[in-house]
């Protein structure tokens, strides 16, 4: 099994208030698991927002509702947690303000 760290970026331009973004699907390809080992959101715009973290794994879940990240500045969700998707899981946020939120997953796939 091989064990490849990545990078998923995601921009916030050019989005809808509420719209969730996928961030991260897990491939579905030779891939055993994908650990997720920090998420980290970033305010964008010069007022408050509010974010959702939402995990597609069968059914849809909030890991995170309603987050207040305060204008410029981020929120790492993760806090030495580890969230383990599995083929086909996807990784969604939304913020409630158009064009402000910026993300950042750092996962690790371990494919066989």
């Amino acid at each position: 099994m091989a064990n490849t760290f990545k990078n998923k970026v995601y921009s916030g331009a050019n989005t809808s208030a509420n719209a969730l973004m996928s961030v991260y699907t897990a491939n579905t390809t030779n891939l055993t698991a994908t650990v997720v080992i920090g998420l980290t959101l970033a305010n964008t715009t010069s007022s408050q927002i509010t974010a959702d973290i939402k995990l597609m794994a069968g059914q849809s879940v909030f890991l995170a509702k309603a987050i207040p990240i305060p204008a410029g500045s981020s929120f790492e969700y993760m806090g030495g947690n580890k969230i383990i998707m599995e083929s086909g899981d996807t990784l969604q946020v939304a913020s409630n303000t158009a064009d402000s939120l910026d993300t950042v997953l750092s996962i690790m796939e371990i494919t066989s």
